[in-house]
């Protein structure tokens, strides 16, 4: 192994394989991870162009007990594609190949390996259209070195689902590991650590940093792999927005070079700060709104990360191209709404009540406010989008039904008074694009 392993870490997840689950579960439902969404993972890796078929490859590095592998060969079940589980821990992959046969999975293939090793590996394992690596690069003594790895096995046109602590949201989750240092001494038994951890929590008075801020936290209530996992690690760091556009994106100011990729983050969750500062967890958005938006957005995603303060987890995509995400604007792509029970009627009703003024849009599956303006025309569109008809098919649908006075506006024109309601209803991952040419099997 590379001088860079850490042995303890290793033997932490042998001992206690994470995430913590009961692969008998698998009979009753399906997890679902993030950055794992096909049509997700299509907008915004592959300019809504991607089949996922062709022999598409994907490979979990850090897969863990399978959460993000299960997830994926559950959806290209029934595609020629192929996903590659590599993980270091013996322990957790056995928990994902149980899992992976009680749902009778077999696109999957299981390497018992470091993703440090990937460069060796890769004239056996080849390259990869998508890699996942969740939770990993931020326990390893030389993140890059890992990340570097990660870019050795990927496709020129490939992209990274990436997900790593943010500072700001665990401010009280670094508290609570330097305070089990104190409190453990020099304990080397893993269960005395973690019930000495169960009686220092439940001790913790109500200005505990790390209590005040628990409901953004939970895996210390998942059971032992849990607690280690989140106030016990021997190996654990974190990064803001800005650090990552500098180590991932274009570089720091001081000259220091990033790895130039393209950074889309997507992580507006229940209960979580969205990245744009307009967006708020707040009962309204900032007076200056409309001049955040106008801010290059790098800087827009470092102010929300700041007036949020519960970022826990960053979750990004990373490509080579910027234009990798699926293009607005565009008459052969098709709008469909993804996450939750949403329909054009029932958007088109939301936006509609406001007659075509600027209105409080309160997104209750993330908590999020936000004031949009949905143009002359957006309640009629989104009433027109079903998931099937493109961009060019829906406005040729509202000129057919045209009964204004002057002449129907243009393609240029919809879009233009459409991008609004767009903009906001795709930064809460509500409204998604693909390509004509994929059909609807990537949706």
């Amino acid at each position: 192994m590379p001088d860079n392993y850490l042995p303890e870490v290793r033997n932490q997840y042998e001992a206690l394989p994470y995430p913590p689950c009961n692969p008998q579960d698998e009979h009753k439902r399906l997890v679902l991870t993030w950055l794992e969404d096909l049509p997700m993972i299509n907008h915004y890796c592959f300019a809504g162009k991607q089949s996922f078929q062709k022999g598409f490859r994907a490979l979990v590095a850090g897969g863990g007990t399978g959460d993000a592998t299960i997830f994926l060969a559950e959806q290209l079940r029934h595609t020629d594609a192929h996903i590659v589980h590599l993980d270091m821990s013996q322990a957790s992959i056995a928990l994902a190949r149980e899992r992976a046969q009680i749902r009778g999975l077999g696109n999957i293939s299981w390497v018992h390996d470091s993703l440090l090793n990937l460069p060796a590996l890769a004239a056996q394992l080849g390259t990869f259209d998508y890699i996942n690596c969740s939770g990993v690069l931020h326990h390893l003594a030389d993140p890059d070195l890992g990340f570097k790895a990660l870019l050795s096995v990927l496709k020129p046109d490939g992209a990274i689902g990436l997900m790593l602590y943010a500072t700001t949201g665990r401010i009280g989750v670094y508290q609570m590991q330097a305070l089990m240092r104190m409190v453990n001494g020099g304990e080397t038994d893993a269960q005395r650590k973690i019930a000495n951890t169960r009686d220092i929590l439940a001790s913790l008075p109500p200005g505990n940093w790390f209590k005040r801020s628990e409901d953004l936290h939970h895996d210390h209530k998942a059971g032992d792999a849990g607690i280690y996992d989140l106030l016990l690690h021997s190996q654990d760091r974190s990064y803001s927005v800005g650090e990552l556009f500098d180590w991932l994106g274009e570089g720091a100011a001081d000259g220091k070079q990033g790895h130039g990729m393209h950074l889309a983050f997507s992580d507006v969750q229940r209960g979580r700060s969205p990245y744009l500062p307009h967006m708020v967890l707040g009962s309204k958005p900032p007076a200056m709104a409309a001049a955040l938006r106008k801010l290059p957005l790098r800087q827009q995603y470092e102010m929300a990360e700041l007036m949020g303060g519960s970022i826990i987890t960053h979750s990004l995509y990373l490509t080579r191209n910027a234009a990798c995400s699926a293009p607005y604007g565009d008459t052969d792509y098709v709008p469909f709404f993804y996450h939750e029970p949403l329909t054009g009627e029932i958007a088109s009703q939301v936006f509609g009540n406001s007659r075509g003024q600027p209105f409080m849009l309160r997104h209750q599956h993330s908590g999020v406010s936000v004031m949009v303006n949905p143009g002359k025309y957006g309640a009629k569109i989104l009433a027109l989008i079903d998931g099937r008809r493109s961009f060019g098919e829906i406005f040729e649908q509202f000129r057919a039904a045209w009964q204004g006075k002057a002449e129907a506006p243009d393609n240029a024109v919809l879009f233009a008074d459409f991008a609004e309601s767009y903009e906001t209803l795709n930064a809460l991952e509500r409204l998604l694009l693909r390509h004509v040419s994929v059909g609807a099997a990537a949706k």
